[in-house]
């Protein structure tokens, strides 16, 4: 791997991990903003030490390990730069399986904000699949039966991994709905009855729901644990950044979360064609995701 090629998944990384913790953002700075000084501090400090390095330094570490049992936890971690070819056979055996349910879960997330989620309409055809709601559960059942059928003609573990990557989906889109109901009603008037010590507990486990999105995006540009470490740790604190007192004017630019979904649809796309063999150039997930988010960062720019 060159330079070059470092750089741009880096980089890609980085944009993704930002784009994707929008709404992580929004809830950090509008639960901070009913907290005392102290606790305001805490987080901005300590928080960013495990949202970076525990979070999304330890999971994509463990899901590399438990998706290849047969490396120890050094190996895990090095996998994508060892030159022991048995390291490499065995990440290279074990990787459809983590690329197909990565693939699944970032298609689902795509689905459910095009036909579910509250959106600034920015491309012509999403005001009418926003109200085909009902929908949303017919078509990914479908998408779901479809890879799975294909899958089996390959091995059952990898049609395994797609519908392990639907059920991380579901049990963490419930945690979401509940974090966002729980923040509505905290923003109504009931922090009073809450301790700091709550609040941050309660920011911290969005926290890591909210970064899974991230993590599991981050296979779509390299199966390198330190890279992925890097550029979401980078991204994380950009977040953190945002969260202190810039989230208004992000906010502004109303069409930035349509440029993060399309590029996680175009991700898990390119997660499940690895996943059945068709090779992908390792600098196409950055460029689609800079161009992406370019596109609709222009056009919010250019609406403003």
């Amino acid at each position: 791997m060159d330079i070059f090629s470092i750089i741009l998944i880096v980089g890609g990384l980085f944009l993704f991990e930002v784009m994707s913790s929008i709404d992580n953002a929004i809830i950090n700075a509008e639960v901070l903003s009913t907290m005392g000084e102290k606790a305001k501090k805490w987080f901005l400090t300590w928080g960013i030490f495990f949202a970076v390095f525990v979070v999304r330094g330890l999971l994509p570490w463990l899901i590399v390990w438990l998706a290849v049992p047969g490396l120890g936890f050094f190996d895990a971690f090095t996998a994508a730069f060892s030159s022991d070819p048995r390291v490499k056979e065995s990440v290279d055996t074990a990787a459809p399986i983590l690329l197909i349910g990565g693939g699944i879960f970032l298609i689902f997330l795509f689905f459910h904000w095009l036909f579910v989620e509250p959106k600034n309409y920015g491309l012509r055809g999403e005001r009418f699949f926003h109200r085909q709601s009902a929908w949303f559960y017919a078509v990914v059942s479908l998408i779901l039966m479809t890879v799975v059928w294909m899958a089996l003609k390959q091995s059952p573990m990898l049609a395994f991994g797609a519908v392990v990557g639907s059920t991380v989906f579901f049990i963490t889109h419930g945690f979401k709905q509940q974090a966002e109901e729980s923040e509505k009603r905290l923003m109504k008037g009931g922090s009073s009855s809450l301790s700091d010590l709550s609040k941050l507990f309660y920011l911290e486990a969005i926290d890591m729901t909210f970064s899974l999105d991230g993590v599991l995006g981050a296979f779509a540009f390299t199966l390198s644990v330190p890279l992925i470490l890097i550029g979401n740790s980078l991204g994380a604190l950009v977040v953190r950044q945002l969260t202190l007192g810039n989230i208004e004017r992000i906010q502004k630019y109303r069409y930035l979360k349509n440029g993060a979904m399309y590029s996680i649809v175009f991700l898990g796309a390119v997660m499940l064609a690895d996943a059945f063999g068709v090779h992908v150039p390792a600098w196409v997930s950055p460029a689609v995701t800079f161009s992406a988010v370019g596109y609709f960062l222009w056009k919010s720019y250019r609406e403003l």
